[in-house]
């Protein structure tokens, strides 16, 4: 009896297997996904990368992690002291099963990832060639990104969806593809006909390019230059590289690209840095920032030159001077409670954390509807300066660097007058007068390395630290400018001793650690092999500082 019962049940389960097998196909291919569409028009999707880029409503972008990566640089510190979740003041790494820090990988694998694959599929599909040129210039952008701050990360395999595990490649793997990219990218944004159209481009591009194609191969154009500059100790750099994509790159400030936000009152739709978000209320100015804007710096050319860019950058404090905090001192590093500095929403000193009622005195990055950039006609300008430098023309080098300063101080004033006090907004002859300084030399003969490096630390501050970052780690952060025999960041103090971070060893930091809840969860044994299971693994060297 059981066992006609079970023959039954089988023969029951048996042939309701094969009706599912037969009505299958027809069913998936009616309904892929009942839940949500299968597919969605390119238009829709780019919104949402492009906002990826920078901080989405998720709270995934490069801004995420410039709150921590801000730290190494010294453009700001935590107000706090001494705790592990602070560490970064103390150079230190990300450690637990914390995913501080790890927003760049988590928009490149996740974000990013197949929402971007897709829409460049699917766009090609619709030989909409504008679109897929755009998808592969972030792209480009993001894998560049994602190298340059992690180290070894997974290239080949990343997105192949029959594995559960997944390999780690060579950085110099990922900087070969970036370009190979970049140059796709480059022959799909000049494709016309078919399916390109500005005004359909500028439906999905409506918060950062607005569809013009031109402004997007200038952008790719950029990628491409900074991955030629940020071989700058390699044997086979090449400055003439840097130059040529510089000179094919952002021009002027209408170049810029910048993400712009609806702003509507909710903060999916805010600057990540507003206070609407409130992602930055613990945070004040370094002191080597300020120093160095405020004429404190002890580079003889900077040493007595007050920088007008200050008060568009900076915040005060009560006794209406400009000083910054140290690495893991906190606010308690600054005695006389009326020299610390405000927040950068324009709260008191006396308040540490919280956000303005308004947005009437947040500034420059730190409101909520203030674009924010991601790449600028001042950066290229800095990058041809140096890269001219290096191969002895100076002359090119002079234009190109008095040009950077320009157009920072441009952009500033043209769109970040925003809530800066009447007295203090940048005139021309304030411009001028600062133009005319020690600090902008007008010789070609006695500009300097630092010159250079030093006035592009000033003109990314803030919006592209993570840029920076590669800079400072190229100049090992100490490294001397043999024209001065001073470091190249003169006034850049690292932490030592106990404000080292004890896992360092003494080390500077040089990368981040992967992702926890993705690689230390799923993929272990492949971070055992690239050491990234040891303590210091964020002070390994990335490869494109290494000589």
């Amino acid at each position: 009896m059981k066992y006609t019962f079970f023959k039954k049940l089988l023969v029951g389960i048996t042939l309701t297997s094969v009706v599912a097998v037969s009505c299958s196909k027809k069913i998936d291919e009616a309904y892929q996904n009942p839940n949500a569409d299968v597919k969605v028009p390119p238009e829709q999707l780019l919104p949402g990368l492009l906002a990826s880029m920078v901080g989405n409503g998720a709270g995934h972008g490069t801004a995420n992690d410039a709150r921590f990566a801000g730290r190494y640089i010294q453009n700001w510190h935590s107000i706090n002291a001494g705790s592990a979740a602070d560490a970064y003041d103390m150079m230190g790494g990300t450690t637990g099963a914390s995913d501080n820090a790890a927003s760049v990988w988590r928009t490149h694998y996740y974000d990013h990832g197949q929402n971007l694959l897709r829409m460049i599929d699917w766009a090609a599909e619709e030989k909409k060639w504008d679109y897929v040129g755009v998808g592969q210039a972030i792209f480009a952008w993001s894998w560049l990104t994602l190298v340059d701050y992690h180290g070894e990360v997974i290239l080949k395999e990343a997105f192949n969806t029959n594995l559960i595990t997944f390999k780690y490649d060579e950085p110099q793997e990922v900087y070969t593809y970036v370009r190979q990219l970049c140059h796709t990218a480059l022959a799909n944004l000049n494709k016309t006909g078919d399916g390109v159209s500005q005004a359909n481009l500028a439906k999905g591009d409506q918060y950062f390019y607005g569809g013009d194609v031109n402004k997007w191969k200038k952008f790719v154009y950029g990628v491409l230059a900074r991955s030629f500059n940020h071989l700058s100790n390699k044997a086979s750099y090449n400055p003439d590289s840097v130059i040529v994509y510089s000179n094919l790159s952002l021009a002027t400030n209408a170049d810029n690209a910048t993400l712009k936000y609806a702003n509507t009152g909710i903060s999916a739709n805010a600057n990540f840095f507003g206070p609407l978000r409130g992602n930055v209320g613990t945070l004040r100015q370094g002191a080597f920032s300020a120093n160095l804007l405020s004429g404190t710096n002890p580079h003889p050319s900077f040493t007595g030159v007050v920088d007008p860019r200050r008060w568009y950058l900076l915040r005060p404090n009560l006794n209406g001077t400009f000083v910054g905090l140290e690495p893991n001192r906190g606010n308690a590093g600054i005695s006389n409670v009326n020299d610390r500095p405000e927040n950068f929403w324009g709260g008191g000193s006396a308040i540490t954390t919280g956000t303005t009622a308004n947005e009437t005195t947040g500034r420059f990055i730190f409101t909520s509807g203030a674009e924010f950039p991601v790449m600028t006609a001042s950066e290229i300008q800095f990058m041809k300066a140096e890269a001219a430098f290096k191969k002895n023309d100076r002359v090119t080098a002079l234009a190109a660097f008095r040009l950077g300063v320009s157009l920072h101080f441009d952009m500033l004033t043209d769109k970040y007058n925003t809530n800066v006090p009447v007295a203090n907004q940048i005139t021309p002859a304030m411009k001028a007068a600062y133009m005319a300084s020690t600090a902008v030399p007008s010789d070609p003969l006695t500009l300097t390395l630092s010159h250079i490096m030093l006035q592009k630390y000033i003109a990314l501050w803030g919006y592209n630290t993570l840029e920076s970052w590669v800079d400072m780690r190229r100049y090992h952060y100490t490294d001397i400018d043999p024209a001065t025999t001073l470091q190249v960041y003169t006034g850049f103090t690292p932490p030592s001793g106990i404000n080292m971070y004890v896992d360092n060893a003494g080390k500077f930091v040089y990368r981040v650690r992967p992702r926890y809840n993705s690689e230390y969860v799923w993929n272990f044994n492949e971070l055992v092999r690239i050491g990234a299971d040891k303590l210091d693994y964020h002070t390994k060297e990335t490869w494109f500082s290494q000589k």
